[in-house]
C-alpha cells in the first residue's frame, strides 16, 4: 500500500524530485577522509547535518563512525562560521589529537559563503595546527551533485595537499578506488599482490570500517592510507583510476601536479570491467597476469555457463551511483540479462552516452536516466508501464519490492537493513560470482514460493 498513488504516466519534471536515488555530498567526504589513518572528518555546519552524515554511514556499515562539527548557531548562520571552526581546529587537536582534520562544508556554510582555505589558513597562521599535523579543506555544498561529487572532491583536495614529486621515481602503481565497500578494497588489494605490484590504494577504509571487535576502542583503528603513502603516490609510475566519477579528479590533480600518467577504467565489477582492470594492472606494473588471476576467472565463467538458464532474458531494475551501475550493467548484458531501467541521482553528462554503448543493440527497449529527476518515483512508474523480474540497488528499493512483489538484491549505499556488504565483496571475479550468488539466490527461491506442486523440484 506504501506507494500505491504512484502514476504510470510519466511527466516531465524540470524541478521536483520525489524519492531521491541519491543523498548528499557531505556523507561522501566524510567516507573518503575515513580511508585516511588517523584522520578526522569535520562537518563545517550545523549539528544536524552531521548526526545525519554519521547515522546513515553508521548504519550501513554497522560501525561507529567518528567525526565532529562547527555546530553553528543562529549567530554562526548569520555572521559565518570562522570562529566555531578556528575554535573546533583548537579543541580538535587538543583533545582527540587526530593527525589530520579533514573539513567540509554543508549547505549552511556554502550558502553564508565562508571560505574553508582562508579560515584554514588563518588557523595556521595563529598557531592552531600543532607541528607535523594537517587540515585539509573541501567544499561539498549538499545542492550540488550527490554523495559521490564529496567523494570525489575529498579525494582531489588530500592529493592535492600531500602528493609531492622529488623526481625520483619508485616502482609502484597508485589505486584510486572509487567508492567501494572495506571488503572491495581489501579484494582490490589482494589482486594486486598475487600479481605482485607494489601500490598505495587511496582511500583506503579496510580495518576502518569494518574492525574486529576486540574488546578495546580505538578512535583510530589501524586502516587507511598513511600519510607517508599519499605523500609516495606523487613519485609513482602510473595511477589506476577506478570510477569516472569518483577518481577522475584526484587522477587528473595528480598528473598536473607530479606528473604520474594515469589511466581510466572501471570499478572491477563483473566480468568485462574485471578483464579491463586486471589488464590496466599488467599494463601499469609493467607484469604478466599469473595463472592464478586467469583461474579465478574461469570459475566465474563457469558459474555463468551453469547457471544461465535461470539467468537468461530476466528483466532487471537498477539504481545508485554511476561508477558502480556502468560495470554492473555490462555484466548483466554479457550473461544475457536485460538491464531496461536505470536511474542514478548523480549528475554528468558522461552517464547517457556511456550508458547507451554498454546496452547497445543488445537492450534497444532500455530506459536510463541521471540528475535530479532520475528518481525512484521514475524508476516505479517505469515498473508499472512494465514489470522486471528483478531489482537490484540501495535498501530505498525495498518499498518498491514489496509493492510490486519483486525479489530484490540489495547493492550500493546505503543498504541499512542487511549485512554482509562490508564483508563480502563484489568486485573482481570472485565478487562477480557474489553477485551471481545472491541473484540467483531471490531468483530461485521465487521460482520455489510460486511453482505448483507438480513443478516443486529438489534439484534446480
Amino acid at each position: 500500500m506504501i506507494l500505491r498513488h504512484t502514476t504510470k504516466e510519466v511527466k516531465e519534471r524540470s524541478a521536483l524530485t520525489v524519492n531521491p536515488a541519491k543523498t548528499c555530498q557531505p556523507i561522501g567526504a566524510m567516507y573518503a577522509a575515513l580511508g585516511v589513518h588517523g584522520c578526522l572528518p569535520h562537518s563545517h555546519g550545523s549539528q544536524g547535518c552531521c548526526s545525519y552524515h554519521r547515522s546513515t554511514l553508521t548504519r550501513h556499515y554497522k560501525e561507529p563512525v567518528m567525526a565532529s562539527t562547527s555546530s553553528f548557531t543562529e549567530g554562526s548562520s548569520v555572521f559565518g562560521g570562522q570562529a566555531n571552526l578556528l575554535q573546533a581546529i583548537d579543541n580538535i587537536f587538543g583533545i582527540y589529537d587526530p593527525d589530520i582534520i579533514a573539513v567540509h562544508s554543508t549547505c549552511l556554510s556554502e550558502t553564508i559563503g565562508d571560505d574553508l582555505g582562508q579560515i584554514v589558513g588563518k588557523a595556521k597562521d595563529d598557531g592552531k595546527i600543532p607541528e607535523g599535523k594537517h587540515v585539509v579543506q573541501a567544499s561539498t555544498p549538499s545542492y550540488v551533485g550527490s554523495h559521490v561529487t564529496g567523494y570525489a572532491n575529498m579525494v582531489e583536495a588530500f592529493i592535492k595537499y600531500f602528493s609531492f614529486n622529488t623526481n625520483e621515481k619508485i616502482r609502484q602503481v597508485n589505486l584510486l578506488s572509487g567508492w567501494v565497500e572495506p571488503s572491495d578494497m581489501r579484494e582490490i588489494k589482494r589482486i594486486t599482490e598475487m600479481m605482485n605490484i607494489k601500490s598505495v590504494l587511496f582511500p583506503d577504509t579496510s580495518d576502518v570500517l569494518d574492525t574486529p571487535m576486540t574488546g578495546k576502542y580505538q578512535m583510530y583503528p589501524k586502516g587507511g592510507t598513511t600519510v607517508d603513502e599519499i605523500v609516495s603516490m606523487g613519485n609513482s609510475m602510473k595511477t589506476v583510476a577506478m570510477g569516472e566519477w569518483c577518481s577522475k579528479k584526484a587522477a587528473i590533480m595528480l598528473d598536473n601536479k607530479c606528473k604520474v600518467p594515469f589511466s581510466l577504467t572501471d570499478i572491477p565489477i563483473g566480468l568485462s570491467a574485471t578483464d579491463r582492470f586486471v589488464q590496466a594492472l599488467s599494463t601499469a606494473g609493467k607484469v604478466s597476469i599469473p595463472d592464478s588471476i586467469s583461474e579465478e576467472r574461469g570459475r566465474l565463467v563457469d558459474v555463468i555457463t551453469d547457471m544461465h538458464q535461470y539467468l537468461y532474458g530476466k528483466r532487471v531494475a537498477l539504481w545508485g551511483d554511476p561508477d558502480t551501475l556502468l560495470p554492473l550493467v555490462e555484466f548483466l548484458v554479457d550473461i544475457d540479462m536485460k538491464p531496461v531501467y536505470i536511474v542514478s541521482g548523480t549528475p554528468g553528462k558522461a552517464f547517457e552516452k556511456r550508458m547507451a554503448e554498454v546496452l547497445g543493440e543488445k537492450v534497444p527497449e532500455a530506459k536510463f536516466k541521471n540528475g535530479p529527476q532520475a528518481d525512484m518515483f521514475l524508476m516505479h512508474q517505469w515498473i508499472k508501464e512494465e514489470p522486471v523480474d528483478l531489482l537490484i540497488g540501495n535498501t530505498y528499493g525495498k518499498y518498491i519490492s514489496r509493492d510490486e512483489g519483486i525479489p530484490f538484491v540489495r547493492m550500493g549505499f546505503p543498504i541499512l537493513d542487511r549485512i554482509g556488504h562490508s564483508y563480502f565483496p563484489t568486485v573482481g571475479y570472485s565478487g562477480a560470482i557474489r553477485i551471481l550468488e545472491k541473484m540467483l539466490g531471490v531468483l530461485m527461491d521465487r521460482q520455489d514460493a510460486t511453482a505448483p506442486e507438480e513443478s516443486f523440484e529438489l534439484v534446480m
